[in-house]
């Protein structure tokens, strides 16, 4: 099984990148935000991987992070109804920060706003992994990414600031990136308005 690739991107994309590693060009299916973490076509780079293997084929999934790789895992294992394809698609939706936050403080609203999820799906993600992701948050590991310091921000006012953005009508994803980019210039001790006046500056 592969649980590791280095090697040197021949193809980029939001969601699949090709690496060229010993010869071999490997297809990794990848979310938006490690997407946004990779270097240009031609240069090095290492994703931690999640492989299924069926009878007909052979899917990687590739991650930044080992969290990232070990909450994906979480996701596709643990709930009912949740698959790589929409793993995938959660990830690239909502930061593995503010999805562990929205867990924690089961928050199906904002759950529900991922592709592929509904009411039911989100509740029994609660369910499922509440007592999973709290002890992460606690110890404040929120699962930087590549060349990224973890956001030091409490997750609650990190949500909170997310969600205003959603309620201003930004999208999910977009509101998540603005905060997750203020959150790293501010301090650990940062409110939501000052999260929102950093994200919206």
């Amino acid at each position: 099984m592969i649980a590791r690739l280095k090697g040197t991107i021949l193809e980029s994309g939001p969601l699949l990148v090709v690496i060229d590693a010993g010869g071999v060009g490997y297809e990794v299916h990848i979310p938006v935000s490690t997407a946004e973490k990779l270097p240009g076509i031609g240069e090095t780079c290492s994703l931690f991987i999640h492989s299924v293997y069926r009878e007909d084929n052979a899917t990687l999934y590739g991650f930044a992070t080992r969290e990232d790789r070990d909450f994906f895992r979480l996701l596709v294992e643990r709930v009912s109804g949740i698959g790589p394809k929409i793993g995938i698609g959660i990830l690239s939706r909502m930061s593995p920060e503010l999805l562990r936050g929205a867990i924690a403080a089961a928050d199906v609203a904002l759950l529900s706003k991922c592709p592929g999820i509904g009411k039911k799906t989100a509740e029994r993600l609660v369910i499922e992994l509440k007592d999973k992701v709290l002890p992460t948050i606690s110890a404040g590991a929120t699962g930087a990414t590549i060349g990224e310091s973890a956001t030091g921000t409490t997750p609650g006012a990190y949500q909170d600031a997310v969600a205003s953005l959603i309620t201003l009508g930004y999208k999910p994803a977009d509101a998540d990136k603005l905060v997750r980019k203020a959150s790293q210039r501010l301090s650990a001790e940062a409110t939501v308005e000052e999260l929102l006046r950093a994200a919206l500056s």
